[in-house]
Formats: structure tokens, C-alpha cells, sequence
């Protein structure tokens, strides 16, 4: 039985694998899952290959990410995260906000401030899948709303698309 060591999950048989892993790390100090899906039982090693590299470039694929949600807000035809964010501030209590933002803030309004708090909570990396590789949750906190800005990528992060779901 050959065996694979990941960062995060530790040792996997290749031959002989689970449909689904799931870890939670400390992530630029807040606490994110990563989850492992498979479709097979089986994988090859330059399948696992990518997994490693995806998963010590967290931080890389976390900026390239920021980089496309604040390029999709700006887009005057993107309409994804300039969404999430307006609904939040008509749905949200301003009260709940106030502890994200300051509504007083006279150099900096409070879409762009809650641009800035929309965190990474969730990887999901789908080796076998042949539409995403990884999906990407964020949130402006997950005990604030159930909706999240959802971006898939390839292995190299370049983005397919983006998304909001709840």
C-alpha cells in the first residue's frame, strides 16, 4: 500500500482512499476547513502532487483571491461581490455591522470596509474533478450570515467564476 503525506492531513493511501477528509487550521488567525473530496478510491501520486502544492501555497491563493474579489466589486459588470456586500448592509442590523465597521468613518465608506472583512473560511480540493479543482468560501463572518462568496479555480488558482450562495 503506497502512502502520500499531505500538509495539514498527514499520511493517505493511495490505494485506498476515503471519499472525503476534512481539517480545520489557524489560517491568518482565524480558523479555516479544508476538506479533501475524492471520487475514486484510488489516485495518482502527480493527483496528490497538486493537492501539495495547492495546500502550501494557501497564503499565494489567498492574495491572488483578494485580488478578484476586489476586482469583480470594482467591475462595473460584476455584480457577485458588490451584492454580497450591499445586502449585508440593507439586511444585516447596523448594530451587528458596527462591530465590522465604522458607519463614522469619513475616509472610507462601509462597502469598502466590509470589502476588507470578507475572510477565507473554507477550502475544498477536488483532485479527480474535472470542472474545479479547489472552491473557495469566504465570508464576512460566519456567525454574522450563512452567505458566502464562492470562487473556483484550477490548481493554479486562476479563477473559472465566482459566486454567492448561502
Amino acid at each position: 500500500m503506497k502512502e502520500y503525506t499531505l500538509p495539514y492531513f498527514g499520511k493517505l493511501s493511495t490505494k485506498n482512499l476515503e471519499e472525503y477528509y476534512s481539517v480545520s487550521i489557524d489560517f491568518n488567525g482565524h480558523e479555516i476547513q479544508i476538506d479533501l473530496n475524492f471520487e475514486n478510491k484510488n489516485t495518482e501520486t502527480f493527483q496528490l502532487d497538486k493537492v501539495k502544492s495547492y495546500l502550501e501555497n494557501i497564503d499565494k491563493f489567498n492574495e491572488l483571491n483578494k485580488t478578484y474579489l476586489s476586482d469583480d466589486y470594482n467591475d462595473e459588470e460584476g455584480d457577485t461581490v458588490k451584492f454580497y456586500i450591499e445586502h449585508h448592509l440593507e439586511e444585516v442590523e447596523k448594530d451587528e455591522l458596527s462591530a465590522l465597521i465604522n458607519f463614522d468613518d469619513p475616509t472610507l465608506g462601509p462597502e469598502q470596509q466590509l470589502l476588507k472583512k470578507i475572510e477565507l473560511v473554507r477550502i475544498g480540493l477536488y483532485p479527480d474533478s474535472e470542472d474545479n479543482f479547489a472552491i473557495l468560501d469566504y465570508s464576512i463572518g460566519e456567525d454574522l450570515t450563512n452567505y458566502l462568496v464562492v470562487i473556483n479555480t484550477d490548481e493554479n488558482g486562476q479563477l473559472d467564476y465566482m459566486t454567492m450562495e448561502s
